[in-house]
């Protein structure tokens, strides 16, 4: 099934050594070099107080990317919702809309929400390897920061005083109806964003499990996003999840996925090792709740300090993360797509040279080429 389309999940990381600065000339190039690789999509995340990673709006660098780029669609790879009103989003992406149209994605992702608790009589979730190979990690749980004071001064400078994040179901139906023209107050009041009605963008939700975001995309028709590279043990109670709730739309008349990993490649298996030996710390950086480390060179990785507990921290993201040749590096994504049907797959990509990056997605693109 190398077939299917590739994107690209871009977080604009900084590089030890390196500026935010240099780290968004870097994206303008890269997304430029993809789009000439053959790639179908290039997202942004979001994220904040990482000191190694620029990518805290999606909308602006997309804005910057448009006008870099002809044809590759572009989009978030998410939004946080909780911190922003559904028509703030509608607004800033019909700006851009405004002046690109038709190559826009709008991807819809929650912020400051918990994991969602399974249900008592819940079968025991999937641990192990699939039929086809693809690793299943042990959950992890994110108990630890809960309560934890760098994620609550996040929340705190994120949000205005005594603001309470609103339904995101709701929130997600409200830009929906912002984007068709069709926005009611609960008193009978029209509403209307202008830019913004009646854009030309693909709705996405992307999600991490089979909870909340998985039935909102589903039950709205929209196309989903799946984690594998945020949360690998999970990915295919979303796939499982989103599907279940579906509901045709006037835009989509069957379920449509997106699945993303992370994978370095090379031009062999022990040099993509090597270039990916700062992500288990850059991924521990995170976990902590420090914010994401400038990514290090194998090198300063190997110099910090390291425990069993940092291991155990990281492991299901280590060892889910796809490294090696471009063949062996395919060879996992096509067990990937196997497990979950993706109808297409999201690539994201960290070394800490820009040019072994940019390498990364060229050798992998030309072997999914190969193989289509």
């Amino acid at each position: 099934m190398s077939g299917i389309p590739l994107g690209v999940l871009d977080l604009i990381p900084i590089a030890s050594g390196s500026t935010a600065t240099e780290a968004l000339h870097r994206t303008i190039d890269l997304a430029r070099q993809t789009e000439a690789f053959g790639y179908a999509r290039y997202w942004f995340a979001e994220h904040h107080l990482n000191p190694g990673v620029a990518g805290t709006s999606p909308a602006v660098v997309l804005a910057l990317t448009a006008s870099a780029t002809t044809t590759i669609r572009i989009g978030s790879g998410a939004v946080q919702l909780g911190h922003r009103t559904a028509l703030s989003t509608v607004e800033e992406f019909g700006l851009i809309d405004a002046l690109h149209p038709g190559r826009l994605d709008l991807g819809l992702g929650r912020s400051a929400g918990r994991p969602p608790k399974p249900a008592p009589d819940a079968e025991p979730p999937f641990e192990g390897r699939t039929a086809g190979g693809l690793l299943i990690p042990p959950r992890f749980s994110f108990a630890h920061l809960i309560g934890h004071s760098r994620v609550a001064l996040q929340q705190r400078l994120l949000n205005p005083p005594g603001a309470t994040p609103q339904d995101y179901a709701e929130q997600v139906s409200d830009v929906l109806a912002l984007l068709r023209g069709e926005y009611r107050s609960p008193e009978g009041v029209e509403a209307h964003a202008v830019p913004g009605e009646g854009a030309d963008v693909q709705v996405w939700v992307l999600g991490s499990s089979g909870g909340v975001s998985a039935e909102t995309a589903g039950r709205n028709g929209l196309r989903f996003a799946a984690n594998y590279h945020v949360s690998p043990a999970s990915v295919l109670e979303a796939a499982e999840g989103y599907r279940a709730a579906f509901k045709p739309s006037d835009e989509l008349d069957r379920p449509y996925l997106t699945v993303s990993a992370d994978v370095v490649v090379a031009e062999d298996d022990d040099t993509a090792r090597e270039l990916a030996t700062g992500y288990a710390p850059w991924v521990r950086s995170i976990r902590t709740a420090e914010g994401a480390i400038p990514f290090p060179t194998p090198d300063e990785a190997r110099a910090l300090p390291w425990t069993d507990a940092d291991r155990e921290l990281v492991a299901d993201r280590v060892d889910t993360q796809f490294v090696g040749s471009a063949r062996t590096v395919a060879d996992h994504l096509d067990r990937l797509q196997e497990a979950t049907g993706a109808d297409e797959l999201l690539i994201t990509t960290i070394t800490h040279d820009h040019a072994d990056r940019v390498r990364s997605y060229r050798l992998l693109a030309e072997e999914w080429a190969r193989r289509a």
